[in-house]
């Protein structure tokens, strides 16, 4: 069973984190994880484009070392490029120390960096890690709607009559720009950003 919204009880448990953006009126919050991707995440950018749309890349270091053109296209349209570890490692099994160390490599690859937005990958984070990473200044920054577009079985169809039905004003949304996400994405993103744009909302990257 797929759950499109996170669960209230999962916000409940952590409410230090970032699960949607309070209080925001007509507003949806885009994020994508795991690229730059060198041809998936121009892409992504000439859609939102079509849809006067801004974004937030949680990016993986070292695909932002690899390909740095692709971060510098991200910022110059806009965007913003916030941190998902260098080696896309989850928090469960790696130590505290290890994990930190990770998010500061990944810290070293993004330029002209006003905020510290932090997402773990697979939003698999321990509660001392999170904990941490609070203290020294980064915002851990989960979802309120995921889109399930890695799932290469994912019912496309089913799934955008989903994520469409489900949103809701100051929602946090995931999307990926990755190979593994590919075919997904490019069938669901436009329709999502078609269908919201209709409803009069804002699409923004985050605060």
């Amino acid at each position: 069973m797929r759950f499109f919204r996170t669960p209230k009880w999962f916000r409940l448990l952590w409410p230090q984190y970032e699960w949607n953006i309070k209080n925001a009126t007509k507003s949806i919050y885009l994020t994508f994880d795991d690229g730059p991707h060198p041809e998936i995440t121009p892409w992504v950018l000439d859609v939102l484009d079509k849809f006067n749309a801004k974004a937030t890349f949680f990016v993986v270091g070292e695909n932002a070392k690899k390909y740095p053109q692709t971060i510098d296209k991200i910022i110059e349209k806009g965007h913003k490029v916030e941190n998902h570890t260098f080696h896309h490692v989850k928090g469960w099994s790696t130590s505290i120390s290890e994990y930190e160390k990770n998010i500061v490599e990944c810290d070293s690859c993004i330029p002209y960096r006003t905020t510290k937005y932090f997402r773990p990958p697979y939003g698999r984070i321990t509660q001392k890690q999170g904990k941490q990473l609070i203290n020294k200044g980064y915002q851990i920054v989960m979802w309120s709607l995921l889109t399930y577009d890695y799932d290469k079985k994912l019912n496309l169809k089913r799934a955008s009559k989903a994520i469409n039905s489900k949103t809701q004003s100051g929602d946090i949304v995931v999307f990926h720009d990755s190979e593994k996400a590919e075919k997904q994405l490019k069938f669901l993103l436009p329709k999502y950003l078609e269908y919201i744009n209709s409803k009069g909302f804002e699409i923004l990257s985050l605060p």
